[in-house]
């Protein structure tokens, strides 16, 4: 097991895009800089996609012009097209992610075209980032299991891996986008990208909607995969997909791996003051556990 892991913040995208209302560009500009203080140094701050569909990322522009540029940091910029890459880099993203989707038919109701095609766009990105300098990712999303196709076979998910790969991406993420995977088939998948793609960096992104995503984060990392991507106070799912909600709460993880011996880089006691803080923002308590429970042991200060 790696005693050392990776964590990318996506609650201000993948959490508050999943949000009925639409939060306050200052809140959200707030909360990215509440995460960076905590100590994770790649935050996935909004996403550039159609307004019309996803109206709670609308003022991606404004978050990006709102905050303070740090060394160091990666701010990330979701995008799905050549549209939305412009967007991103013409905003100041210092890191692009993009992502496509095992199932086809999941890919057209996201994304309004079939994996074949974000794959061709992907590649085309991934081609104008590198020339631009800046680090690009790709996610294949329901590499777990699709909402409209059911079991999602591994062939599947290790063959459009394949092709994203020949985009040279820094790293290739595999996302339970509806929560339905669990530890055994954690180990298989990443186990059997090991073997197709020796070298490539891996990163993980688990949905906690069956309770199973902080089991399926350790899993993969004893898979040895080195960056896990989780959302603070655990809001968001995908708008998309029926009943996908609840990202692994960043807080949860951060008490997992460590009490687990894997080092983190992050201020615990400060992701949940931030965590605190989410529920004042939204108006409502959040799913995670350490901002209802606290850490443990406490720290001293605040020891009875």
């Amino acid at each position: 097991m790696s005693r050392s892991i990776e964590i990318v913040e996506v609650g201000p995208r993948d959490g508050l895009q999943s949000e009925p209302g639409v939060v306050p560009t200052a809140a959200k500009v707030e909360f990215i800089e509440r995460l960076i203080d905590s100590g994770l140094k790649r935050v996935e701050v909004t996403s550039f996609v159609n307004p019309k569909k996803v109206p709670q990322m609308a003022d991606a522009e404004q978050v990006l012009a709102g905050l303070r540029r740090r060394e160091g940091v990666s701010y990330i910029g979701l995008v799905l097209n050549r549209k939305g890459y412009d967007r991103a880099v013409a905003a100041g993203c210092n890191e692009i992610g993009m992502a496509v989707v095992a199932s086809d038919t999941f890919n057209r109701r996201n994304q309004g075209v079939g994996t074949d095609e974000s794959v061709a766009a992907w590649l085309e990105i991934a081609r104008e980032a590198k020339a631009a300098g800046i680090r690009a990712t790709i996610t294949i999303g329901a590499s777990f299991g699709c909402p409209f196709e059911g079991e999602m076979p591994v062939g599947r998910v290790i063959e459009v891996a394949r092709r994203v790969a020949e985009g040279s991406p820094y790293e290739i993420a595999f996302a339970d986008t509806i929560g339905v995977g669990v530890p055994a088939q954690v180990a298989e998948i990443f186990g059997r990208v090991r073997e197709a793609l020796p070298g490539v960096r891996l990163r993980a992104h688990f949905h906690n909607t069956r309770n199973t995503g902080l089991a399926n984060a350790y899993a993969a990392v004893e898979a040895g995969v080195a960056t896990l991507d989780s959302s603070c106070g655990g809001i968001g799912g995908c708008p998309f997909a029926p009943a996908a909600t609840g990202n692994i709460p960043t807080e949860d993880l951060v008490y997992l791996l460590s009490r687990s011996g894997v080092a983190t880089g992050v201020d615990l006691e400060r992701l949940i003051a931030t965590g605190e803080w989410l529920q004042q923002a939204l108006g409502r308590p959040v799913p995670g556990m350490l901002v209802k429970a606290g850490s443990f042991p406490k720290p001293s200060s605040q020891a009875a």
